[in-house]
């Protein structure tokens, strides 16, 4: 199986999602598992407004760029190929935003010590 990136986009900050899209998305592992794919990874990322950017030497509080959705999420998925991780990466709740999905070019856990 091959693994992509599934980079999750929101308008809406963590603490706004109405419960039932927080259950969905404790819900969507087994819901990618029921459909031939499988979670590996996943992380939620703060607030944008909690980031820190460092460019070309400058160093500014916020993120990256302006917009209305920012990345509030990615999730690593092994799926049989490009469109079965399109369908899977549909499954994934959103208020208002989408997901982008990517293949990986490598994915590498790394253990202290």
């Amino acid at each position: 199986m091959t693994q992509y990136a599934v980079l999750i986009y929101e308008a809406v900050a963590p603490a706004d999602l109405p419960s039932e899209v927080q259950h969905a998305h404790d819900r969507l592992p087994g819901l990618i598992a029921e459909n031939g794919g499988r979670i590996v990874a996943g992380l939620a990322l703060e607030q944008p407004e909690t980031a820190t950017t460092v460019r070309g030497g400058l160093v500014t509080d916020g993120p990256f760029i302006e917009t209305k959705e920012a990345v509030a999420g990615v999730f690593v998925l092994e799926a049989r190929d490009h469109d079965h991780a399109v369908k899977l990466a549909e499954l994934t709740p959103i208020v208002r935003g989408g997901v982008e999905v990517r293949p990986l070019i490598g994915f590498q856990v790394t253990r202290p010590g």
